[in-house]
C-alpha cells in the first residue's frame, strides 16, 4: 500500500462537507484528518503537523479567522480557507490573515483538490527558494538565502535585517501578491508592534537600494489594493 503523501487538517463543522472534502484527499493520496471546531482544530495542528489545512471559515466556537490568525503566529503551515462568503473584500481580508488561498461554496471538490496541488507546490517552492540562490534580471540581482546576501550588479547590498527578510519572502515566489499584514507576519515577525503602513516606507527603502529607478520598480512592485508582489525583472 502506498504511503500518503501527508496529513491534511480539514476543519469544517458541516458532516456532509467534511465527508466529501476527507474522500477527495484520500482518492488523491492525502491522510484527511477531520475536526469541527475551531480550538480542537489548533490543537491537531500542533499535535499532528499537517502539511496543510483546509478551514472552514463559520465554526461553532472560534472563527475561522482567529483559527487562522493563531495558526499563523505559530507556524507557516499553508492554509486554504473555505467559506459562504463571495466578496473580494472577504478574500482580501482572509488572504490578509495568512491564508494560502480562498474557495468560495459552493464549490467542486475538484475545484479544491486543484488548489490544494497548487497550494502545496507554491509552498514546496517556497522552501525550496528559501534554500538556494536566487538570481534575477540576467544577473541584475542576486540573492543568497543561505549567506543572507544580496548583491546589485554584483555589489553586495547593505540592507536592514527587516529590508532582508521582507526581499526574501517575495522573492521566494515571484508573481505572487502579498497584503501587509502577511508580509508583517512573515517577515518583520509575530512581535512586530508598528502598523501596516511600515511596510510601506521598509518597501520605499528597499527599492531605493536594489532597484535602478525607484520611481519604476523591476522587482517590487505594488498592486493597487492588495499590497506587494516580486517580479522576476
Amino acid at each position: 500500500m502506498a504511503r500518503p503523501a501527508g496529513r491534511v487538517l480539514v476543519v469544517e463543522d458541516e458532516p456532509k462537507i467534511s465527508e466529501v472534502v476527507c474522500s477527495y484527499l484520500r482518492r488523491d493520496g492525502y491522510e484527511p484528518l477531520a475536526v469541527a471546531g475551531g480550538a480542537e482544530a489548533l490543537r491537531a495542528a500542533e499535535r499532528d503537523a499537517p502539511i496543510l489545512v483546509i478551514l472552514d471559515l463559520m465554526l461553532p466556537d472560534l472563527p475561522g479567522e482567529e483559527v487562522c490568525r493563531r495558526l499563523r503566529a505559530k507556524s507557516r503551515v499553508p492554509v486554504i480557507m473555505l467559506t459562504a462568503k463571495a466578496e473580494d473584500a472577504d478574500a482580501v481580508a482572509g488572504l490578509g490573515l495568512g491564508a494560502d488561498d480562498y474557495v468560495a461554496k459552493p464549490f467542486s471538490p475538484r475545484q479544491l483538490m486543484a488548489r490544494v496541488e497548487a497550494v502545496l507546490r507554491r509552498s514546496a517552492g517556497e522552501a525550496e527558494a528559501q534554500a538556494r540562490r536566487l538570481s534575477f534580471g540576467d544577473g541584475d540581482l542576486e540573492l543568497d538565502a543561505r549567506t543572507a546576501e544580496v548583491r546589485k550588479r554584483g555589489a553586495l547590498v547593505d540592507l536592514t535585517p527587516s529590508e532582508r527578510r521582507l526581499l526574501m519572502v517575495l522573492a521566494a515566489n515571484p508573481g505572487r501578491v502579498y497584503s501587509r499584514n502577511e508580509l508583517i507576519d512573515r517577515a518583520l515577525g509575530p512581535d512586530f508592534d508598528g502598523f501596516d503602513r511600515t511596510v510601506d516606507a521598509h518597501v520605499k527603502n528597499l527599492r531605493q537600494k536594489i532597484e535602478t529607478d525607484p520611481r519604476e520598480p523591476r522587482y517590487v512592485q505594488t498592486v493597487q489594493g492588495l499590497g506587494y508582489r516580486f517580479a522576476r525583472g
